[in-house]
């Protein structure tokens, strides 16, 4: 189990393989589900050309730890990676990175779901955006899903 708040940029496919190649052992699990947030150019319509993410030491990895403890309580899982960024963020930088193991697909799939909408609701971050007007704090958080139209 691992949680981890970094300023600096990383390569998030290469964290799941390292992860998973020093801790995991080796025929244990069969399924791994991972999700990665990247930094996008836009928000709500409007461009982005830049983030500054804000989080509360300590706190905010312990939000997140009990986020993947409830996760492990309502699912059958044998390991998790959970990387956030914090600081300044570019266009196209990862964000976060969440990785789940467990023997069973249906498991992995549900846990990593749920641990993403929790920590995109829960945690303790704030976002700044850098916009054409200048800095914005954003508030809330998108459903997940792009508008339809109507």
């Amino acid at each position: 189990m691992k949680i981890e708040i970094r300023e600096q940029p990383f390569d998030p496919y290469r964290e799941i393989a390292r992860y998973q190649h020093e801790t995991l052992p080796a025929g244990q699990y069969g399924a791994t589900a991972s999700f990665v947030g990247t930094m996008r150019d836009y928000n709500d319509g409007q461009p982005v050309h830049g983030m500054t993410l804000e989080y509360y030491p300590g706190m905010t990895e312990k939000n997140i730890d009990q986020i993947c403890v409830q996760a492990s309580t309502r699912w059958s899982l044998i390991d998790y990676l959970v990387i956030h960024r914090a600081g300044q963020i570019s266009i196209n930088d990862a964000i976060v990175v969440i990785a789940v193991w467990a023997a069973h697909r249906g498991d992995a799939l549900d846990a990593c779901k749920f641990i993403l909408e929790d920590l995109k609701s829960k945690a303790p971050f704030w976002k700044k955006e850098i916009r054409d007007e200048g800095e914005a704090w954003v508030e809330g958080n998108t459903s997940g899903y792009a508008k339809s139209e109507e």
